[in-house]
């Protein structure tokens, strides 16, 4: 798989790339090794050049900077942890896929969630500059579009099941990125508070 391709093509022709993406013959490592692995880099890294080396305007106070060991540590601990959110969502995708009448299967769970993500990763380069943080969550709302899409071709789930399936897999994802955030602030203390919402 060409990396740069495979970001283009989920992107750009989503539905046409899931069909793709259903035929291909991988396995969970794979995905994790050569696409999750390397783009789950691109929100740490962005977010710690631009919360502690950039730093942040905040009114008659002047430029805040998150310290650099607190934003390095912050970091580390996000990228391993979010790639450990990944890999939870997808097994709690595929344990739920039963209850919506769809097929059970790991390695297709983990390939809707892991392309799914790609806007969110992408667009977090402009962490680097915090002012533009926020459209990282027009990103991310793109990318439950592509969950919307991708889950349901995935795991084959009958027409009139998918939006309740994708909507329990949503929430579930949405409480195991908040409990990361918290285990993630939990190492850096408070200063974290004032960094980026992953």
């Amino acid at each position: 798989m060409d990396l740069a391709e495979r970001v283009k093509a989920i992107c750009l022709r989503p539905k046409e790339t899931w069909g793709v993406v259903k035929g291909e013959q991988t396995t969970v490592k794979e995905l994790f090794t050569s696409y999750a692995a390397i783009l789950a880099v691109i929100p740490p890294v962005a977010a710690f050049i631009g919360f502690s080396i950039v730093g942040v305007r905040v009114p008659l106070i002047g430029r805040w900077r998150q310290p650099l060991l607190n934003g390095l540590v912050h970091a580390v601990v996000y990228y391993i942890l979010s790639l450990v959110g990944v890999y939870v969502t997808a097994y709690i995708a595929d344990r739920l896929a039963s209850k919506f009448d769809s097929r059970q299967d790991l390695t297709s769970a983990t390939k809707a969630v892991v392309f799914s993500m790609t806007p969110v990763w992408i667009v977090s380069i402009l962490y680097i500059f915090p002012g533009l943080s926020i459209l990282v969550m027009i990103a991310g709302l793109y990318s439950l579009y592509l969950l919307y899409l991708g889950l349901p071709a995935m795991m084959d789930t009958p027409p009139e099941k998918r939006a309740g399936y994708v909507i329990v897999v949503i929430i579930a994802s949405i409480v195991v990125m908040f409990i990361i955030s918290l285990i993630t602030r939990m190492f850096v203390g408070g200063h974290a508070m004032m960094g980026p919402r992953f």
